[in-house]
């Protein structure tokens, strides 16, 4: 590795930091004090960084608060999935390793959980956000199957993906972290496997 490689490695490492000290910092703030209560100006003093250098990171303090909804995560996890696997399963052991990540910083995600349920505008801002990473993956999933984008099979197959996500994540979080979070999306995804069979009917 030369010297300039080092040198990337660790700006790059810092600015996951600061950009992590911020997303924690306006979670906790918001926790506390509510969302009107906070400024980007309280977030970037919690933070130890000017308000300029907060907007490097975030356009908003909402975006601070919902955090990273990046695509490339998880679309890294997709890549990785064999192409012989269906694409309901490839998505699962995607979405597996994101969970596995999110478990591991239990406490911050539950407290994220909870203040977006409480903040409707956040809860919709999160749901923007993943749009995007949505459309990402359909695009992923077409390529996978050979099928067009604009098909049906991808978008539906995506947004039930999402779905038993989006489940898995508010049982968990109802549960306050008791359950396990890989538990919940497995079950979530076997439901949907089945073909979600009416219960009264087992």
């Amino acid at each position: 590795m030369t010297s300039d490689d080092t040198t990337l490695g660790r700006r790059d490492r810092k600015k996951r930091q600061t950009r992590a000290a911020l997303a924690t910092a306006a979670l906790r703030l918001v926790a506390d004090r509510g969302l009107d209560q906070v400024t980007v100006e309280d977030i970037s003093e919690a933070a130890d960084v000017s308000a300029r250098t907060f907007f490097n990171y975030f356009p908003t303090k909402d975006d601070a608060v919902v955090g990273d909804t990046e695509a490339e995560p998880v679309l890294r996890a997709l890549a990785a999935v064999p192409t012989d696997q269906p694409a309901l399963e490839a998505l699962r052991r995607a979405l597996a390793e994101i969970v596995d990540e999110v478990q591991g910083d239990a406490e911050l995600w539950l407290l994220r959980m909870r203040v977006v349920m409480q903040h409707p505008v956040l809860l919709a801002r999160l749901v923007s956000g993943n749009a995007a990473t949505e459309q990402a993956l359909v695009e992923a999933v077409a390529a996978r199957t050979g099928l067009p984008p604009d098909d049906a099979y991808p978008t539906l197959v995506v947004a039930v993906a999402g779905a038993a996500l989006r489940t898995a994540m508010l049982r968990w979080a109802c549960s306050g972290g008791a359950r396990s979070l890989a538990a919940l999306l497995d079950e979530a995804f076997a439901a949907v496997a089945a073909g979600l069979p009416d219960p009264r009917t087992g």
